[in-house]
């Protein structure tokens, strides 16, 4: 009965938050309160024994195609299972009733060259999180995708895109955020030394102090690099876990609405508006894909010949050096390398010659030399 009453002790704690009065003199005991939510939390995403990931589910270890994961999230029916068909072709169960996909069915989008793998994941209901339906399965899933597709009924709006954050945000995603310029570093001895660039209104000597004091953190340095950060963005420094994902609201069923009504919904941040069934603005949400991934694609020339257009390596733009260029293509390249030859946008003239550390850009054309 673990995760009942971790459950119970979150809800007791979420209550006492609610109940006290946020102030200068009680912020860092809100401050506790947080932490130790946040560490009942990290109990019930893995318990004890069950290892990391939320436990293996049936048909739930995906493995891992194409060059980026995009995770489709919603509640039961808001047409997760037609999207997908619709974009990959590759057939989900779709009928008008609730819970009709119990696995994630994985299917392949090719856009712009790149292969980019679409999971339709079962509907999140309310409570995933501690563990009802399939909830944590579908989460520890969503955790590897490197985009998320939140998939809502137009006419359920607001509500639905609530729920499904807070579901998301419990087990540690952090949606359309970049991680904390916080620098955290345990010293051995020397006590909590905190120190800010910004002008801050919550963050206080006291209130680091508290929450380190929750974490068996005694000595520490904290030095916060923005203004106005909050108890929360310490706490996931602290854990350290979280992970930071683009996410895209898919709005379906705009078949039901009026014109008026969708330009209300496109001055929303992140938002696109579809119909799945009638296939309306498919275009824009798969050209929103692609920019939320924030791919580059690198076309390989073999000597003597010309450039292979059809086939490019595609790379996140977070590792699109010539070496990991090279590691894409095998492991053992890297090592023969002599230089490479570069056509394109990264290059201060073309053809350049160039070491593995030279950094591409999008459609850029690499001939490797070897020794």
């Amino acid at each position: 009965c673990l995760r009942m009453t971790t459950q119970q002790k979150i809800l007791d704690i979420e209550a006492e938050i609610a109940r006290t009065q946020k102030n200068k003199a009680t912020n860092a005991h809100i401050g506790l309160l947080k932490a130790k939510i946040a560490k009942l939390k990290r109990e019930l995403i893995s318990p004890t024994g069950a290892g990391g990931g939320g436990g293996k589910g049936e048909g739930f270890e995906v493995k891992r195609t194409g060059d980026s994961r995009v995770g489709l999230v919603g509640f039961p029916s808001v047409g997760k299972s037609t999207l997908l068909t619709t974009l990959t072709g590759t057939y989900s169960v779709a009928a008008d009733y609730e819970f009709t996909t119990l696995t994630a069915v994985p299917g392949i989008i090719r856009y712009q060259g790149s292969k980019i793998q679409l999971l339709d994941l079962p509907g999140i209901i309310e409570g995933a999180k501690d563990g009802k339906g399939r909830g944590r399965q579908v989460i520890a899933v969503a955790r590897t995708c490197n985009l998320i597709m939140i998939v809502l009924d137009v006419m359920k709006t607001l509500h639905h895109k609530r729920i499904i954050e807070k579901e998301l945000e419990g087990f540690g995603i952090r949606l359309n955020k970049s991680p904390p310029d916080i620098y955290f570093s345990k010293k051995d001895k020397g006590g909590i030394n905190f120190s800010s660039t910004a002008k801050q209104n919550e963050l206080t000597e006291e209130l680091c102090r508290s929450i380190c004091h929750e974490y068996r953190i005694n000595s520490a340095d904290i030095r916060v690099n923005y203004p106005d950060a909050t108890s929360d963005d310490l706490i996931d420094v602290i854990e350290g876990n979280r992970v930071y994902i683009p996410c895209l609201y898919v709005l379906n069923k705009i078949d039901q609405i009026t014109v008026e009504e969708l330009d209300i919904l496109y001055r929303m941040p992140n938002v696109v508006p579809i119909s799945g069934r009638d296939m309306w603005n498919l275009d824009e949400l798969l050209e929103k894909i692609w920019t939320g991934l924030d791919l580059v694609r690198v076309y390989t020339k073999p000597r003597g010949a010309i450039p292979d257009f059809s086939e490019p390596v595609v790379l996140p733009r977070t590792a699109r050096t010539v070496g990991d260029f090279c590691n894409h293509i095998h492991k053992g390249i890297l090592k023969d390398l002599k230089y490479a030859i570069v056509w394109g946008a990264s290059c201060k003239f073309s053809p350049q010659k160039v070491g593995k550390d030279h950094v591409l850009e999008d459609e850029d054309v690499v001939q490797l030399v070897k020794k």
